[in-house]
């Protein structure tokens, strides 16, 4: 399988972010890893082999990235609302550095799928939701989609809110509602297994986004899994190898 690693500088990042493409062709998939992981986990966790037929096919090309979980959301000494502002220097290398290293690497393409597991789900369904000109679909798998459940403390702000798909999507209306309504697909998918609830409560989490989303009219799927699915890779390998084929 062709696989290359890069490091690609963003402002406001204490380091490069490491980015590994697995494939030669097909349509790109921005893999997050889970909380506070590095771009490598994803290939080391089984997640690569996984969907090994898709990649060695031409169907998809995966891109893992780094995720920067350890000095924003991860970081809980700090109040939610300063790690939501550290977020927002993740996010600008994610859409004004990956994404146009992508542009370059896959000219021509059809719209980035998202997915990640645990943290990386939150990331995942976050950036399609926000950009879904750059992400039209976005798979979350046993993911918590509401930064105020993660060890929450201090005055929340407009950081914190314009990152919780829970309250800004809520809120959503007019032109911007409708868009979404027209350019975005979320898939959710959760167990009902160990951690699945506690203390991750990506269960409650899933259902709680579905029920957003279905308010809004935004096409979704939730699909909860049985209750020996657990909140593990074992799972997130099954998950995403029966999922990502719709999609490329």
């Amino acid at each position: 399988m062709e696989r290359e690693q890069a490091e690609i500088y963003g402002e406001g990042l204490d380091r490069p972010g490491t980015v590994i493409r697995y494939g030669h062709y097909g349509r790109p998939v921005m893999a997050f890893p889970s909380e506070a992981g590095r771009a490598w986990d994803y290939e080391n966790n089984g997640m690569v082999d996984a969907v090994s037929d898709l990649v060695e096919a031409g169907r998809i090309k995966i891109y893992a990235v780094d995720s920067f979980d350890a000095s924003s959301w991860s970081n809980y000494g700090l109040p939610t609302e300063e790690r939501a502002r550290r977020h927002t220097a993740y996010e600008n290398w994610i859409v004004n550095h990956v994404v146009p290293t992508i542009g370059a690497d896959s000219p021509g393409h059809q719209g980035i799928v998202t997915t990640g597991c645990s943290m990386g789900a939150y990331h995942a369904v976050n950036f399609a939701l926000k950009r879904p000109d750059l992400f039209p679909v976005g798979i979350g798998l046993s993911g918590n989609y509401d930064p105020t459940s993660w060890r929450s403390w201090g005055e929340i702000g407009q950081a914190t809110y314009f990152n919780n798909p829970t309250a800004y999507l809520a809120n959503a209306h007019g032109d911007h509602l409708a868009y979404l309504r027209q350019a975005v697909q979320v898939l959710l998918v959760v167990g009902q297994g160990p951690f699945e609830v506690h203390p991750t409560r990506s269960l409650p989490g899933a259902h709680q986004l579905a029920e957003v989303l279905r308010a809004k009219g935004v096409p979704h799927q939730l699909d909860v899994w049985g209750h020996d699915s657990a909140h593990d890779w074992p799972w997130w390998r099954k998950q995403i190898a029966h999922h990502l084929p719709r999609f490329c």
